[in-house]
C-alpha cells in the first residue's frame, strides 16, 4: 500500500496531516527560514541551503528572500532560473521549470487542489496537479499559476495573470483567467 508521501507526489488525494509530511513541512519551512534570514552577501550559503532542499537546483539558479514552499524536494530548477522577491512554490507534486526562466515578483506556483466537497475538505485530504514550466518564460509579477498547468517554451505570462490552464510556446498571454493575446 502506497504512503501517503508517495499519493502525495503521484497526485492522488491523500491526508496532508499525516505524520511524516507534517515532519517534512516542518524541516522545509526551517530551511526557508535560514534562507530568508540571511544576509544579502550569503550567496554561498544560501545556494547551499537551495541545494539541500530542493530536488533540483542548477548554481546559476537564485530565488530573492522571501520565498516559501510546502516541502521543496519536489523543485526542480533549470540553469540561470530567477525569481524576484516574494515567490511562493507548493509543491505537493511536482514543479519543474526550465532553463532561463525568470519570475516578477510575487509569483505563486499552486499543486494542491481541494475538493469541492466541504464533508471531503474536513478530512484533510487533498490532491495535486504538477505544474511544468519551459525554457526561457518569463511570468509578470503577482501572477498566480493554478494546479495542472503547463507553460509552453518562450512564453510571456503579463504580470498580474491567472494562469488556469495551459499555455502553448511562444505566446503573448494575460488576464484573469489567462488567455492568449498573441503569437510571437
Amino acid at each position: 500500500m502506497p504512503t501517503e508521501k508517495e499519493k502525495m507526489i503521484a497526485g492522488e488525494p491523500y491526508v496532508a496531516m499525516d505524520q511524516e509530511l507534517a515532519s517534512e513541512r516542518l524541516a522545509a519551512r526551517q530551511a526557508i527560514h535560514r534562507y530568508n534570514a540571511s544576509a544579502p552577501e550569503q550567496f554561498k550559503e544560501r545556494a547551499q541551503i537551495l541545494e539541500r532542499l530542493l530536488g533540483a537546483y542548477h548554481k546559476t539558479a537564485f530565488i530573492e528572500p522571501e520565498f516559501r514552499c510546502d516541502y521543496g524536494y519536489n523543485i526542480h530548477l533549470g540553469k540561470a532560473f530567477y525569481a524576484n522577491f516574494g515567490c511562493v512554490m507548493l509543491d505537493v507534486c511536482p514543479i519543474t521549470i526550465g532553463e532561463y526562466v525568470k519570475f516578477g515578483p510575487n509569483v505563486q506556483l499552486y499543486t494542491a487542489a481541494h475538493p469541492i466537497d466541504p464533508d471531503e475538505r474536513a478530512t484533510f485530504t487533498e490532491f495535486g496537479k504538477p505544474i511544468t514550466i519551459g525554457d526561457k518564460v518569463w511570468i509578470g509579477g503577482s501572477t498566480i499559476v493554478l494546479p495542472g498547468v503547463t507553460i509552453g517554451e518562450g512564453t510571456t505570462i503579463g504580470a498580474g495573470s491567472v494562469v488556469t490552464k495551459p499555455m502553448p510556446p511562444r505566446v503573448v498571454a494575460a488576464g484573469n483567467p489567462c488567455r492568449v493575446i498573441r503569437e510571437i
